[in-house]
């Protein structure tokens, strides 16, 4: 799993009736985009998390440098 500051982590609910969770990722503290990650979920709380195999990291594309005309 890689991932980078200001990609989201998608954690799927693990039992029945539980919702899927979304949190932006501030901080990357693994090699090379690894785990684990400082995540803000989006009622301001933080938390330190190394995520498991129902996790899916949504990338978010980094806004492109106009070409000079």
């Amino acid at each position: 799993m890689e991932a980078h500051a200001g990609d989201r982590l998608l954690m799927h609910g693990r039992t029945v009736g539980q919702h899927d969770r979304v949190a932006e990722i501030i901080e990357v503290l693994g090699d090379g985009g690894a785990p684990p990650y400082r995540l803000r979920f989006p009622d301001g709380h933080e938390h330190l998390m190394s995520p498991g195999p129902d996790s899916v990291v949504q990338h978010i594309e980094a806004p492109r440098d106009r070409p000079p005309q």
